[in-house]
């Protein structure tokens, strides 16, 4: 029986290996694996030094310092990666100074982790890498809990958890200079891979479909992923080529890059509204294949590339993309030819699409050309003073603290309910004189986060991966009894734990609760005691973090989500009056143009983020997530409009502007300016609205008149192409900012 049982589990275990093979590979390239084995190392080798010195303390305090200080190595140029460690270990040093006195009344010892603990989640408000190094300060504050030395002053072990630190800068460091280009390709191909998924949910949309509003949920959650990788290869990129000069692998891959965010925004823009697309492909179905054959086709290109990043040999050959362009072409000349009279807009509508499509192309070649490894000229550098401007620097003004010293600031309700709520989950730990009450804090550090949603979800996943988890334990407990064996596979665990968190939490929760049990099975006996402690530790601090998110201090998302309209519209606004004037002076393309796309696609991004956690939130909290949803939706849809006019007029030599060009762009602009002006005045904690809605004065937009003058006076198809998608954008344009208008004056005023 018990021989069957062995058998059982392990080849369990086997079959998900076999069956999994082709993902744990890939798993095992990743630099989140080799991140984790970095931290294996950085953590095992001080234990394994101190045991073979007789110096176990030593080598404790050591593991604590390089295990502390991991969080804050993340992808980046790599002078942020080292100062985020450096600082990670200052304050991990100084916590385990104030941690080592910790030893006191409950009177006193209360109050002091609840200040502790605001004061180091706090540091969060200057940004993402500034959090990581908060959770380190949390960490240290939590284990000081759980191990007090006695063979070590209380200085000497906090001097040796910097030098843990310190060792893992080191190894860090270390690893970067023997594998520098690992963080790049990574984000690269994850790149092109969510580029090719973009572009496969915008080959889905076209022609009628009854779930579009779902399709566009999916494009807007795959462009803020894109959005955050573009970041991250801009800091890569841009700021290490500042660094270290114009290396020619750097440039090449920045170059890449450049066409990435070139293939999103086309990718993204719209030559006609959905409507007039939905008619056309509803009566000539053969438009509609043929199209869907091309994106599909861009789709899988972009794939090879990724599998094949290095190899150029191995890249998806051209020659199905020119079969699909060729079939397209023909259909639109015999349509041309069927219907020039009566469906030449039509067929103007289609060449703009098609255009697109062939510009995509001529964006792939190039990438392909550049990972061919090409020795470039001095022409194909970009120029540092022009990239800078790319780059967003973070403000570490110590005014800033000042500024979020208030209710209104996200990061302060969560701070501060975070020091409530560990005050709490200690208190209870005590009360029932649990075995480990530092991981119940423990569980509610890593678990809460300042949105509910987020909060919701890893308490779910937490909980979950610690039940599976403990069964596994269980399990395996009954097939070994050999602490050697514990010892490694707690090892093994932990460095699978840390690369699985950031892509898959609950598995991450599972492998972390395998390796707390197996390092506590080679010290304690009874392990059956040990799991039971864990799961119950566990389910307290989830339990916590997701009441408190529900009812203490909450920070609903309809409190803030305002913010990330106005800012929206107001990179909208800026994009669209680069457009503007580059149209009306032509020459070079300014580079204040491309920086205020980046701001208008990054805002974006954010407005779509804080919605999808809006969403997650209860419907009692979802104030007005219908017209919310709605101006989101008309943000983007002018996003993609814009899109449109900034390729077009970029990629192509255009006319003379007209005085009806300016005159309709005067009034686009006044009514952005307008719908400015009411956002600035809204709150949306309200839930009441205007009885009466606003409704703009009538415009008489002469669409069809203009096209028609053009088309008339001129032989040229590409004076026509140019006539019938610039009027066409405005048209859409000018109607999204009327809707907004009419959208915004339904809530009532401040």
């Amino acid at each position: 029986m018990y021989l069957c049982f062995k058998l059982k589990i392990i080849n369990l275990i086997l079959t998900f290996i076999s069956k999994h093979s082709k993902e744990l590979f890939e798993f095992f390239k990743s630099t989140s694996f080799s991140k984790a084995v970095l931290i294996g190392v950085a953590v095992t080798t001080p234990i394994i030094l101190g045991i073979v010195t007789n110096q176990f303390e030593v080598g404790l305090a050591l593991c604590f310092g390089a295990f502390w200080c991991s969080p804050s190595d993340v992808s980046g140029r790599l002078k942020h990666k080292q100062v985020g460690i450096l600082f990670s270990a200052i304050l991990v040093v100084v916590i385990s100074f104030i941690g080592g006195y910790l030893n006191i009344s409950n009177f006193l010892l209360f109050p002091i982790l609840g200040f502790l603990t605001f004061c180091i989640a706090f540091i969060s408000i200057y940004g993402f890498r500034a959090s990581l190094i908060s959770f380190s300060g949390l960490l240290a504050l939590v284990l000081s809990f759980a191990h007090t030395s006695d063979s070590l002053e209380v200085y000497q072990y906090a001097i040796l958890i910097g030098v843990g630190g310190l060792w893992y800068l080191f190894l860090s460091t270390l690893w970067y200079y023997i594998n520098p280009k690992a963080q790049t390709e990574e984000t690269l191909n994850q790149t092109f891979i969510l580029t090719a998924d973009f572009l496969d949910t915008r080959r889905q949309l076209i022609g009628e479909q009854p779930d579009r509003d779902v399709l566009q949920t999916q494009l807007m959650t795959l462009q803020s992923e894109l959005t955050e990788h573009h970041q991250t290869l801009r800091e890569i990129l841009i700021l290490s080529r500042k660094s270290s000069g114009k290396s020619n692998y750097q440039s090449r891959r920045l170059l890449v890059f450049i066409q990435l965010v070139e293939i999103l925004e086309a990718a993204i823009a719209n030559p006609v509204n959905y409507d007039k697309m939905d008619v056309l492909f509803a009566q000539h179905p053969e438009f509609k294949t043929d199209f869907q054959k091309l994106i599909s086709e861009l789709s899988l290109q972009l794939r090879s590339i990724a599998k094949n990043i290095n190899k150029p040999k191995l890249f998806r050959s051209n020659n199905a993309l020119s079969d699909a362009f060729k079939a397209l072409e023909s259909d639109l000349l015999k349509f041309k030819n069927e219907n020039h009279l009566e469906d030449y807009e039509r067929y103007l509508m289609l060449q703009n699409l098609l255009d697109y499509q062939k510009k995509q192309f001529e964006k792939l070649k190039k990438i392909k050309w550049l990972l061919g490894n090409p020795q470039l000229t001095s022409d194909d550098y970009i120029k540092n003073d022009k990239l800078k401007r790319f780059i967003d620097s973070q403000d570490y003004s110590p005014k800033l603290l000042l500024r979020n010293l208030s209710f209104r600031s996200t990061i302060f309700k969560h701070s501060l309910r975070l020091s409530i709520v560990v005050m709490l989950g200690y208190g209870i730990g005590l009360f029932f004189d649990f075995q480990n009450p530092y991981w119940i804090i423990l569980t509610i550090i890593v678990i809460m986060r300042p949105s509910y949603g987020l909060t919701k979800t890893r308490s779910q996943d937490r909980m979950i991966g610690t039940l599976i988890g403990a069964a596994l334990a269980s399990g395996l407990v009954f097939i070994v009894n050999d602490p050697y064996i514990y010892g490694a596979l707690g090892v093994l665990s932990l460095v699978v734990a840390f690369s699985m968190v950031q892509k898959n939490y609950k598995a991450s929760a599972t492998f972390i609760t395998l390796s707390v049990i197996f390092i506590y099975a080679i010290l304690e006996p009874n392990i059956l005691t040990v799991i039971q402690f864990r799961v119950l530790d566990t389910l307290i601090g989830a339990a916590l973090s997701y009441m408190a998110m529900r009812w203490l201090l909450p920070a609903w998302s309809f409190m803030e989500i305002g913010d990330n309209i106005k800012a929206a519209l107001k990179a909208n606004t800026a994009f669209f009056k680069s457009i503007s004037n580059y149209y009306q002076k032509k020459g070079l393309v300014p580079t204040s143009l491309k920086v205020n796309r980046k701001e208008a696609f990054l805002q974006m991004s954010n407005l779509s983020s804080a919605f999808q956690r809006m969403a997650q939130e209860p419907e009692s909290k979802q104030n007005h997530i219908d017209d919310i949803y709605e101006l989101v939706v008309i943000n983007h849809s002018f996003l993609a409009s814009l899109a449109s006019l900034s390729i077009y007029i970029q990629n192509n030599s255009t006319s003379e502007a007209s005085e009806d060009f300016k005159k309709i762009s005067e009034k686009i602009n006044a009514n952005l300016d307008i719908i400015c002006s009411q956002l600035k005045v809204i709150n949306f904690e309200n839930s009441k609205t205007n009885d009466s809605i606003f409704k703009p004065e009538p415009f008489n937009f002469p669409i069809h008149r203009i096209t028609k003058n053009v088309i008339s006076q001129s032989d040229s198809e590409n004076t026509h192409k140019e006539a019938h998608l610039i009027w066409e954008q405005l048209y859409w344009l000018f109607s999204l900012s009327e809707k907004m208008i009419t959208l915004t004056s339904k809530f009532k005023i401040n």
